[in-house]
C-alpha cells in the first residue's frame, strides 16, 4: 500500500467570515449566523488555519485520511457557503387524486388529506436554524447548515411517500424539484 508523505487542502476564507479553531472544533461566524462543528472523532487529521486560509492536512497517508482530508475540507466550505448565502430546497406537491394541504406549526409540519387519509401525516424541522414556508404548490426549505436543511427536506419527501399504489398511477407526493444556495438578497 502506497502512503503518501504529505497531503493537504486548502479552504480559502471569504473577508466578511470569521473562522476559529481550537483544536478539532471549528466554528465559523458570517453575515447570516454561527455553525460550529466537531471533529474529534477524525484520526490522523491536523486543522489550522494560516493567515486567511484554513489548512486541512495529514501526513503519510493512506487512502482513508485523504479522504477525511477531503471530507473536512468539504465540510468546512459548505459552513462557509451557509453563513455567507445559505441554503434553499424547494419541493413541488403533487396531486391528481385529492388535494394536498400542507402546514407549518411551530417545528412540526403536518400533511392533510394525502391520498385521502384521514390523519395527517406530520413530520419535524430538524435544527433550530431551519425555516418552512407554503407558497401555493412549492414547499420552500431554508437555513444556514446544509444538513438540517437536507434533512428537514428529505423528511418531507419520505412521509409524503406512496407506498402501496402503483407509483406510476398515484403519482400524488412531495418531492424535491431544486436545491442550492440561497440567491443574494
Amino acid at each position: 500500500m502506497l502512503k503518501i508523505l504529505h497531503y493537504a487542502e486548502e479552504v480559502e476564507i471569504p473577508e466578511n467570515v470569521n473562522v476559529e479553531i481550537s483544536g478539532m472544533k471549528i466554528k465559523v461566524k458570517g453575515p447570516k449566523g454561527e455553525l460550529e462543528k466537531n471533529f474529534s472523532h477524525v484520526r490522523h487529521v491536523i486543522i489550522r488555519r494560516e493567515n486567511n486560509r484554513v489548512i486541512v492536512e495529514t501526513y503519510f497517508a493512506n487512502r482513508e485520511n485523504k479522504a477525511c482530508v477531503g471530507t473536512i475540507a468539504s465540510h468546512i466550505k459548505n459552513m462557509i457557503t451557509g453563513v455567507t448565502k445559505g441554503y434553499r430546497y424547494k419541493l413541488k406537491i403533487v396531486y391528481s387524486h385529492f388535494p394536498i394541504s400542507v402546514k407549518v406549526q411551530g417545528k412540526k409540519i403536518i400533511i392533510e388529506n394525502f391520498l385521502g387519509e384521514r390523519a395527517p401525516r406530520i413530520t419535524k424541522i430538524y435544527g433550530d436554524d431551519v425555516t418552512v414556508r407554503v407558497e401555493g404548490d412549492d414547499v420552500i426549505v431554508e437555513g444556514i447548515n446544509i444538513e438540517h436543511v437536507g434533512q428537514t427536506a428529505a423528511n418531507i419527501e419520505s412521509v409524503a411517500r406512496v407506498k402501496k399504489y402503483d407509483p406510476r398511477v398515484f403519482m400524488d407526493g412531495i418531492y424535491i424539484y431544486e436545491r442550492g444556495v440561497m440567491e443574494e438578497e
